[in-house]
């Protein structure tokens, strides 16, 4: 396979979990507002709620208690929404075939503790040489620092042309292609996308599909 490396996406990627992304944003939001470091008519409709997170760090106005404080709001909503996820449908058969074939790895914008309690409980934690979670990202994606971090932790071994990226969000795309990792998008929903004004390009919809881009 040309392909030496896969950095998977975790929510609706991997695991179908059920994180009430609207309820965290909103959460969210009001916190900052009432912190006085957001304004209240904000179009969060065109922000993740990472985005609306890098917006209140980068203001330079949320001392270690809010920054906490945050954090723990985003925490909350990702450890109910991972309680009980169950695989997507072929996720397993595809990792039975690449383990000890490829270097794996997952990048997502969850905290490293939900995202290794959700892959624990599902019994596929093992088949990852790396899981980073947005304590390892200065920026979450749609920024690149995740992938950047992947790709320098193991840039002995594997070129960045090696990896392969996939993630079923326009801001697993954005975020890959800025670290120049080519993208596949898995079962993508039209709408997100076109109003992010992003394409998915390369997709599958079912992982049966994935092995194709791996030759």
């Amino acid at each position: 396979m040309r392909i030496k490396g896969v950095i998977f996406d975790m929510d609706n990627t991997l695991l179908q979990s059920r994180i009430d992304f609207h309820g965290m944003k909103s959460e969210i939001h009001k916190y900052l507002v009432e912190l006085g470091v957001a304004p209240s008519a904000l179009p969060l409709q065109k922000l993740t709620t990472s985005m609306l997170i890098d917006q209140a760090v980068l203001s330079g106005r949320m001392d270690a208690a809010s920054m906490k404080q945050m954090w723990n709001i985003a925490k909350k909503y990702e450890i109910a929404g991972m309680k009980n996820a169950e695989l997507e449908p072929g996720a397993r058969k595809l990792l039975d075939f690449l383990k000890d074939k490829l270097r794996l790895v997952v990048v997502t914008n969850n905290s490293g503790e939900a995202a290794e309690t959700a892959l624990s409980e599902n019994g596929i934690s093992s088949y990852f040489d790396l899981v980073v979670g947005r304590e390892f990202m200065g920026r979450m994606k749609p920024e690149p620092d995740g992938f950047v971090y992947v790709a320098e932790k193991f840039r002995e071994e594997l070129a960045v042309q090696d990896w392969l990226a996939v993630g079923d969000s326009w801001i697993d795309r954005q975020a890959s292609e800025a670290a120049g990792i080519e993208f596949v998008a898995y079962r993508p929903e039209a709408d997100k996308w076109n109003a992010a004004g992003v394409q998915p390009g390369n997709s599958i919809d079912q992982w049966s599909e994935f092995f194709h881009y791996l030759k």
